[in-house]
């Protein structure tokens, strides 16, 4: 059972993974740096009463487009793994056509032995 995810790892293209693997930590490693700094900042309720109305206007907007950037990141470092989740995909079907081809081929040639011991 081990051998077919061996071949199964040797078809996959790892070259584009490895390429394709920075730019993927990169995206993740910036949204946890950002939750992190997120999360030792104060939220605009619990500064108290003290802050006031325009300014907490201010800081609710200020954190509504740090969230639209830290969407559009999230969704582009899911672009990425979803393109290599295809290739990855793509490239199991191929090693899944490569092994029926190699098992009529094994087939076909164990017939023609068989044949030409039995013939003689």
């Amino acid at each position: 059972m081990a051998f077919p995810w061996m071949v199964a790892l040797k078809v996959i293209p790892w070259g584009d993974v490895i390429e394709h693997a920075p730019k993927v930590l990169k995206g993740a490693r910036q949204l946890l740096d950002k939750q992190k700094t997120q999360g030792t900042q104060t939220s605009p309720d619990s500064s108290g009463t003290t802050d006031s109305l325009p300014q907490r206007l201010q800081t609710l907007e200020a954190n509504h487009r740090q969230l639209q950037v830290d969407m559009a990141q999230l969704t582009q470092t899911t672009a990425d793994l979803a393109e290599q989740n295809s290739r990855l995909v793509q490239a199991v079907e191929v090693l899944r056509w490569r092994t029926r081809w190699l098992g009529v081929t094994c087939l076909v040639l164990t017939l023609a032995l068989l044949a030409l011991a039995f013939s003689t």
